[in-house]
């Protein structure tokens, strides 16, 4: 069984790969097919049950305007400071619209580069000295001329304009990398979240996903490993919560991505449809047990 799901799975990935070609079929016939192809599962949309399924009717239904500006990853900065105080955002160092607009002699040692319409398109420079830009104009023009919407059809990403922040390279002197805290709420509520490290390199990324009670929650993703044990809880996570549902507060659901960087709670970024609704539970129960978490009917 879980070699079928993995074949499934890699056909999905590879549906997407051609997602360029295959602009001209409509979002609900894409979606279908490219259901099909990650679970091997029939797509119904008049009666969606797992959280996978859910988020392909959200992609459908749920295409609120608001949503352009709190995607992209410098204008949703305006907005959360304003929910948050300035100093739980990652400061800006520079904002272009094309790769040549960029003086990288004016950057510090230091610094990330992104691109705002998209997922990924993320360039980390932690020293100047051996720092490739040629390579790195490269990854950004291409992530630039992509339209990431035809990927999953997230309406989101649709008409968000292409452009490249610099942010200042953050660090924490108690871990070798970011961890990553990734808070999933349904209609209004932070219910549970996953803990990544490491997601930079594929390979040796940890994901776990556990409870607001800082215990194993029962979901799992097949595409990543796990942490062995509990990973360290951070400082100020009660008000990662609270931050959670303020930022959640409207929206069916939304997955609130926060940092603890130095005893300090910062903001990532806020994500409507997690793994683009095609997410590799380790099983179907995982699936339909979270789907019920999200009421679609509730506003």
């Amino acid at each position: 069984m879980k070699c079928k799901r993995d074949l499934y799975y890699v056909l999905g990935k590879l549906l997407i790969s051609f997602s360029d070609f295959l602009k001209f079929i409509p979002d609900e016939k894409y979606l279908s097919i490219v259901y099909r192809g990650y679970t091997g599962n029939i797509l119904d949309l008049n009666n969606p049950k797992g959280f996978n399924e859910k988020l392909q009717w959200l992609k459908i239904n749920d295409r609120d305007e608001k949503y352009t500006q709190l995607v992209d990853k410098f204008e949703v900065k305006n907005k959360v400071s304003k929910l948050l105080g300035f100093n739980h955002i990652i400061p800006t160092l520079g904002i272009w619209n094309s790769v040549d607009e960029i003086d990288f002699d004016l950057l510090p040692n230091q610094f990330v580069l992104k691109t705002t319409h998209d997922s990924g398109g993320i360039v980390l420079c932690r020293n100047k000295e051996n720092f490739d830009i040629n390579k790195t104009k490269k990854i950004l023009r291409k992530s630039l001329r992509t339209n990431f919407y035809y990927k999953g059809r997230e309406f989101p990403y649709k008409n968000v304009k292409p452009r490249i922040i610099a942010e200042k390279y953050m660090e924490d002197d108690a871990q070798n990398s970011l961890v990553d805290y990734k808070f999933y709420c349904f209609n209004g509520e932070p219910k549970f979240l996953y803990v990544s490290e490491g997601l930079e390199n594929h390979a040796t990324a940890k994901i776990s996903f556990l409870n607001l009670d800082w215990t194993f929650a029962p979901y799992y993703r097949n595409d990543y490993k796990t942490f062995s044990k509990l990973p360290k809880k951070p400082r100020n996570f009660d008000q990662m919560i609270e931050f959670a549902k303020i930022l959640s507060r409207g929206f069916k659901f939304v997955r609130v991505d926060l940092y603890e960087i130095k005893g300090v709670v910062y903001f990532s970024e806020l994500t409507f449809t997690p793994a683009s609704g095609w997410m590799a539970f380790q099983n179907i129960d995982q699936d339909l047990a979270m789907g019920k978490l999200l009421d679609l009917k509730k506003e």
